[in-house]
């Protein structure tokens, strides 16, 4: 079929979505609202709706008032009691599929209920959405002609029970309707390998046959996909093996780290990347323009959002914390997420938080985790600081970053405290002193906080740059069995638990430093 009948079917059969997009776009509060009361009126008659008499809440106040802010810790019992059998808890459809994620701040494993309502109004409803706008940004476009490149990750049974948990993206690929399978590569079988190596290569014996069009996952284990493609098919660049490849849609981690190397093995002017942010809890946004990577909040996918500004969250008073609707967020703050959900989360803090960078449609920026920080000295680093500084430093000193990961060293008697930056790289900095000076310059100019900490090294020194050899952040995932899928390193972590574990794993004390 030609390709513009392929994007005139595809316009003509989302014609009704981008009016509803339109709507929820111009009626925010009257959408949201909406949700709410959906979600309370289907789940009135389980066991947390009659816990909190959900039939009797008619305003977002009562139900504010009413149904406290949880954590995971304070929902795992009953999230147990679910993977264990039992139904009508959270939600009142029968709730089988649970996604494991630790965070990037936890190594507890938690399991999050996936609802069949999650995966068809919120999952596959952003997948057709995604394309769908995609097709509209790009009218010639020839992404629906080939198939799309997914990395997905494993799942299992829970014991002897009709429950099962794994990867979300394992979830999504098992569950996945026919449109979307018919699309993707690789098949089922390899996409659900347990062992990440042998999928790799089962992976890229598979797909480098396909005409894909575009790609989905990670960046990081993307890019360790299509770097071992080039090597395996002795190719110069990703063209080569795909020379209709047009799009990578991504998430999980923040891009800018990668970008040049991306930019190196798809050189193509007209590649287009967007940005997606979904989790274990539901998909909340996406890119919607070639030209920004605001993304678009979604307001009709099952989920009810409220806000926390980032300096007012204290975990010791959660339950008490006073919340923020849409219209009542600023521009460039950071909140923390608090989502209500079509899967049985009430009041959920999610651990991520954002910012808005519009208000008319609301659009957002992912800006780092709640736990996901340094605050030992008051220097209130975040990740997108953090990431910012690494950018610029790897831009200045010609260096490609692999990975990295930060930890405080703590004041002793004698001594200022300061951070201690682990890091890997593919290509080594030309001046590593200037690295060194470039990233401790950048994280003042965008960090006051972190700019008083390191006034006249009284508080804190020089960040400390350990380079690690290649390699240490596989093998750090590999002995914690997170290889593949939506693994993660977490790059901030307040404490030294990472970065001991690294010491240890390669048995330094110090390390080649700057």
């Amino acid at each position: 079929m030609p390709v513009t009948l392929v994007n005139s079917f595809v316009t003509w059969i989302m014609k009704k979505r981008f009016n509803q997009i339109e709507f929820f776009m111009n009626n925010p509060e009257i959408v949201q609202k909406g949700v709410l009361n959906y979600l309370l009126n289907t789940a009135k008659d389980t066991e947390m709706g009659r816990r909190y008499e959900f039939a009797s809440i008619n305003t977002i106040e009562a139900f504010q008032n009413r149904v406290p802010i949880q954590t995971y810790e304070d929902m795992a019992s009953d999230i147990e009691r679910i993977r264990l059998g039992e139904q009508n808890i959270l939600w009142p459809s029968k709730i089988k599929w649970f996604a494991k994620s630790s965070g990037t701040s936890n190594d507890k494993s938690k399991y999050i209920p996936i609802s069949q309502e999650c995966l068809d109004d919120s999952h596959f409803k952003a997948g057709k959405d995604m394309l769908s706008i995609f097709c509209n940004n790009n009218p010639e476009t020839r992404v629906f002609t080939g198939k799309s490149l997914r990395l997905g990750g494993s799942y299992a049974k829970y014991g002897e029970n009709d429950t099962f948990f794994g990867d979300l993206s394992a979830i999504i690929i098992e569950n996945m309707p026919l449109w979307a399978d018919y699309m993707s590569t690789p098949g089922n079988a390899i996409s659900l390998e347990l062992d990440w190596k042998t999928k790799l290569h089962n992976i890229i014996n598979e797909s480098k046959k396909e005409n894909v069009t575009s790609l989905a996952g990670v960046p990081s284990w993307m890019l360790a996909l299509l770097t071992e493609m080039l090597e395996l098919e002795q190719k110069g660049s990703i063209l080569d093996v795909w020379p209709n490849l047009e799009l990578f849609l991504h998430g999980g981690i923040n891009f800018a780290p990668y970008a040049e190397q991306y930019k190196a093995i798809i050189p193509s002017s007209s590649f287009k990347y967007y940005e997606i942010y979904n989790a274990s809890e539901g998909f909340f946004a996406f890119q919607d323009s070639n030209a920004s990577k605001d993304m678009l909040l979604m307001l009709d996918y099952g989920i009810y959002y409220e806000f926390i500004p980032i300096h007012e969250l204290d975990y010791a008073n959660l339950h008490q914390a006073k919340t923020l609707t849409l219209d009542q967020v600023e521009l460039d703050r950071d909140y923390a997420l608090v989502i209500t959900t079509n899967t049985g989360l009430w009041r959920y803090l999610i651990g991520d938080t954002v910012r808005f960078k519009s208000k008319s449609p609301y659009r957002i920026r992912v800006s780092g985790r709640t736990k996901n920080y340094i605050n030992t000295f008051g220097e209130e680093l975040m990740i997108h600081n953090a990431e910012e500084a690494i950018t610029k430093a790897c831009t200045v000193t010609d260096a490609v970053l692999e990975e990295f990961t930060v930890a405080p060293v703590y004041m002793s008697k004698d001594k200022a405290g300061y951070h201690q930056w682990f890091i890997e790289f593919k290509k080594e900095p030309t001046n590593q002193t200037l690295f060194q000076e470039t990233l401790d310059a950048v994280l003042q100019e965008v960090n006051t906080d972190y700019q008083a900490k390191r006034y006249n090294n009284m508080t804190m020194l020089k960040p400390e740059i350990i380079v690690v050899p290649q390699g240490t952040f596989y093998s750090w995932l590999d002995r914690k069995g997170k290889l593949g899928g939506q693994h993660k390193v977490p790059r901030l972590k307040n404490d030294r638990t990472i970065a001991d574990s690294i010491l240890e794993l390669l048995s330094i004390s110090d390390g080649a430093e700057y």
